[in-house]
């Protein structure tokens, strides 16, 4: 590639030893916008940076380990597994909390391969499968892959902001799903300590409401978190929805939390020949929400969306 590069991140262990989690970074240019992190437990972007080279998220914060900077999952995933011609058993899982979770077995999303390819200077497409995979069990020792997703993660970096786009396609394996209703769910962002508003960040809105509790259950364009990141520095993030997203009430806190749930109200059954599609924009900004003028970034993001709208009905 010309523009972007893409690299393991190598780390020095004792011969015969092996790391358990793995990161790819991502680089443009020569700066580092942000890394393809998998874990024990599921897969996320971490770290990731301003234009300016600051970081805004957090990997496993000591009150939520499971918010793992920017990731998707899902509590509340319902299995029918059939046991005869006729009956059904249901199996219940978390892919949100790193261990029984209200009695529900946590799962695990797993990279199964990645692929990456540069759409032009400004525009790297980054296209991962995931195995959306059950505990070890009785019977499935190695745990059963209930649901494969395709994450399609399109980074365009910028001199202000870094857009993040990010679309999530589940298609179950062999057996129907129900997910949610549930208020775990789906996309999440956890903000950097320095990015918490209950340390002096400021969490606004596009309906100028401030704060966790104004906001939450609220419908808005858009959400962004910002504040001092160092020196007198600043530095945030916005999340846009896109229409498979938008009209749905913000979860957010003043804690740290910025997520786009719209299984919170409503359940969502996928049989084996349907899918989960939804998808965001993030926009790691440097300054406040007024200094990146995210309004405006905003305006761009629609006129796009509308554009994509006219080019599919022609």
């Amino acid at each position: 590639m010309q523009f972007f590069s893409v690299s393991d991140e190598i780390v020095s262990l004792p011969k015969g030893a092996w790391a358990k989690s793995h990161r790819i970074n991502i680089h443009w240019q020569g700066r580092h916008i942000t890394s393809l992190s998998q874990g024990k437990y599921r897969a996320y972007l971490f770290p990731v940076y301003t234009p300016q080279g600051f970081a805004v998220t957090t990997e496993s914060p000591i009150d939520h380990p499971h918010h793992n900077s920017i990731w998707i999952g899902t509590d509340h995933l319902h299995c029918y597994l059939p046991f005869s011609n006729q009956g059904y058993e249901e199996a219940t899982y978390n892919f949100y909390v790193n261990e029984v979770f209200q009695g529900r077995a946590a799962g695990r999303i797993l990279n199964a391969s990645v692929k990456y390819q540069e759409i032009s200077e400004n525009q790297l497409q980054i296209t991962q499968t995931l195995n959306w995979q059950g505990p070890n069990e009785w019977g499935e020792p190695q745990g059963r892959i209930l649901a494969i997703e395709t994450r399609t993660i399109n980074i365009y970096p910028g001199e202000i902001a870094n857009l993040i786009d990010i679309r999530s396609q589940l298609r179950p394996t062999e057996w129907k799903l129900h997910i949610g209703p549930t208020r775990h769910a789906y996309f999440g962002v956890r903000m950097a300590e320095a990015l918490r508003a209950t340390t002096g960040a400021k969490l606004i809105d596009s309906a100028n409401r401030s704060g966790g509790s104004e906001i939450t259950d609220q419908i808005s364009d858009w959400v962004d978190c910002s504040g001092t990141v160092a020196a007198s520095k600043s530095a945030g993030i916005s999340l846009f929805a896109y229409p498979s997203c938008a009209g749905e009430p913000w979860f957010v806190s003043d804690w740290g939390i910025l997520t786009v749930n719209p299984l919170k109200q409503h359940k969502k059954v996928l049989n084996p020949d349907t899918e989960l599609d939804l998808a965001i924009r993030i926009v790691v900004h440097d300054g406040n929400a007024e200094q990146a003028e995210i309004g405006k970034i905003y305006q761009s993001f629609r006129r796009e969306i509308i554009s994509q709208q006219n080019s599919e009905v022609t």
